[in-house]
């Protein structure tokens, strides 16, 4: 069951939803406009957030896409604000308009390696068997930075890119200290094993550093993160980054080098960080 949160007096979010891959749809509100943050992966996410809103007197003024990838685009066609994204992704969502979804397609760009087989399923499951997607394009395009004044808050959306998708953005609301990642600290999943590449990694933990924030809104977490938890993470990146490459791939010698600065043995999550590392590394040899 998905519930509307209240993170602050300005934020709002609706919980993720694993099995159908819902990702967090969120509201920042000003005293004189409201930005929506993601169209969701279908009209019924899309509809479900928007009646939560409105249960709360809220209602968007306009819409932002942190990416371009499905589950994030689907509920455009139910979106009447006009919609930001980078241009990037405006290109992408161009690319995508002609695309079926239907069963035979969504198999055929699986066995491609054009589509993930988690995503396809997740469609399906999602969408049932009415796939005729509509992908309006969004309004309002930029490149690198846009800021926008909601009234006694605003939200700073950058192009931060990463292994995850090239066209990833972020929004910071400085006056909440809260900062929305989107998916961009997530693997590639888009390739024959899912990666991390030390170059991305490491641009992407500078960029994510540059930011004073307290709290961090990972798409598809059910848990804000703390700044704690997530130095943690940000240090394990640079930490992965850096031993991938000084001992070229060994998986080995990595997780002997890791253990050693963490004093103990690592957990699952440290041991399929590494390996996506690893996967990365040998995809670019």
């Amino acid at each position: 069951m998905q519930t509307l949160q209240h993170l602050s007096k300005h934020i709002v979010y609706l919980t993720p939803v694993q099995e159908t891959d819902r990702p967090i749809l969120a509201a920042v509100k000003g005293n004189k406009k409201t930005l929506i943050i993601d169209a969701g992966n279908s009209v019924q996410h899309a509809q479900l957030f928007q009646e939560e809103l409105l249960k709360h007197n809220i209602s968007g003024d306009f819409l932002v896409l942190t990416h371009s990838h499905w589950d994030h685009v689907f509920g455009l066609e139910h979106i009447e604000i006009p919609v930001i994204c980078h241009e990037k992704t405006y290109q992408y969502i161009k690319e995508m308009q002609p695309l079926s979804w239907e069963d035979q397609a969504l198999d055929q760009r699986v066995e491609e390696g054009t589509e993930i087989l988690f995503c396809a399923d997740a469609i399906k499951l999602e969408l049932g068997r009415n796939r005729e997607i509509a992908l309006p394009l969004p309004d309002i395009t930029f490149e690198k930075k846009l800021t926008i004044d909601l009234g006694d808050v605003t939200c700073v959306i950058e192009h931060i890119g990463g292994d995850h998708a090239k066209d990833s953005c972020i929004v910071y609301v400085p006056e909440e200290k809260t900062l929305f990642l989107g998916d961009c600290f997530y693997a590639n999943l888009y390739a024959e094993k899912w990666n991390y590449t030390a170059e991305q990694a490491a641009l992407l933990v500078k960029k994510i550093e540059a930011y004073e924030a307290h709290t961090y809104i990972l798409s598809h977490h059910h848990q804000p993160c703390t700044k704690q938890e997530m130095k943690a993470e940000l240090e394990l990146m640079k930490q992965c980054a850096g031993a991938v490459v000084e001992h070229r791939g060994n998986r080995a010698l990595i997780q002997q080098d890791l253990a050693k600065k963490a004093k103990g043995e690592l957990t699952e999550d440290e041991l399929e960080t590494i390996g996506f590392f690893v996967n990365g590394y040998e995809l670019g040899q």
